[in-house]
């Protein structure tokens, strides 16, 4: 397999966190761009159908060195459990590990599947952990975003209106269930309302934008989205909801506005694949993605040489 892994024990805030570090095997140098895998929950750092591992030793293949670990409070992990939105301190941690065991390692790139995705969007966005560079740590070059969680009541509400209900109107078996009696008539029309309601309310609301510790996340990781001065893979699978919500949020939200079309951002979409990539058609298609977008974020960071033509 080419590939030689190293089981980590790293410090966070006096708590133990179990990591992973894939890397090439056979003395092959490991190129100056790493990925720290941000994992989602409930959720540990195999992943779903071992993705998360798959992933590792694709990359370390290529050349790439791998962290994927478990943040406080989930898999083998110390500490008391916490949400996406409280594990700042952990990544930071894992950033630092995967450079002290890898020194060649100069700057990283940040993984994360759903809720992963956006605990990297906070991480990096205007007062997250990453935001304070320290000249010291690795810089965060890169975020490679699937399926991102941006999920509120009125996100859902607008993506069954859009998505769910419309498709059921469609169908003729919803018609002769309604014909036939079949159909709790009541309860879907009191839902639909209902869903009518939350996307109506969601427009109404105000946010005090000078106050971004007050920000929902939703609001906090669409700043980060578009002012985060790296390179951003977006990978998006066609056959699920929290990646409709997002594309739903990023083309009606004024938060978003703009951000599919920002510098720097590149987009993979899987029409038929479901969240977590499943098959391993979607999980190679994805993987292939992500050593390309990898290479190309490594060649950014090497000096470019000076051309004769330009020299006096």
């Amino acid at each position: 397999m080419n590939v030689s892994e190293t089981a980590l024990q790293i410090d966070c805030k006096g708590d133990a966190l179990v990591g992973i570090v894939s890397q090439p095997a056979d003395g092959r140098a490991v190129q100056a761009t790493g990925m720290v895998i941000v994992v989602g929950g409930p959720q540990y750092r195999v992943g779903s159908h071992r993705q998360f591992v798959l992933l590792a030793w694709r990359l370390a293949q290529a050349g790439f060195a791998v962290l994927r670990f478990d943040y406080r409070g989930m898999g083998d992990s110390e500490g008391a459990p916490r949400d996406f939105e409280a594990v700042q301190d952990d990544i930071a941690a894992a950033i630092l590990a995967l450079q002290k065991t890898c020194p060649a390692v100069k700057q990283v790139a940040l993984f994360g599947l759903c809720d992963g995705a956006s605990a990297a969007l906070i991480y990096v966005g205007p007062r997250g952990r990453g935001a304070a560079h320290n000249a010291a740590e690795p810089q965060v070059a890169g975020l490679c975003l699937l399926n991102p969680w941006v999920r509120s009541q009125a996100t859902l509400a607008r993506t069954h209106l859009k998505h769910h209900y419309a498709q059921r109107l469609a169908q003729p078996e919803f018609w002769r269930k309604l014909a036939s009696g079949g159909l709790q008539w009541r309860k879907s029309a009191r839902e639909l309302l209902g869903n009518l309601r939350q996307t109506l309310a969601a427009g109404e609301g105000g946010t005090d934008q000078d106050s971004l510790a007050a920000m929902p996340f939703q609001q906090q990781i669409a700043a980060a989205f578009k002012s985060f001065p790296g390179q951003l893979l977006l990978v998006l699978s066609g056959n699920d909801y929290t990646a409709k919500e997002f594309l739903d949020c990023a083309g009606a939200d004024p938060q978003w506005r703009g951000s599919l079309q920002r510098p720097g951002l590149q987009r993979l979409d899987l029409p038929t694949a479901d969240h977590t990539f499943s098959s391993a058609v979607w999980r190679t298609e994805v993987e292939q993605s992500i050593v390309l977008w990898m290479n190309q974020l490594n060649q950014l960071s090497q000096p470019q040489p000076i051309q004769a033509a330009n020299l006096p």
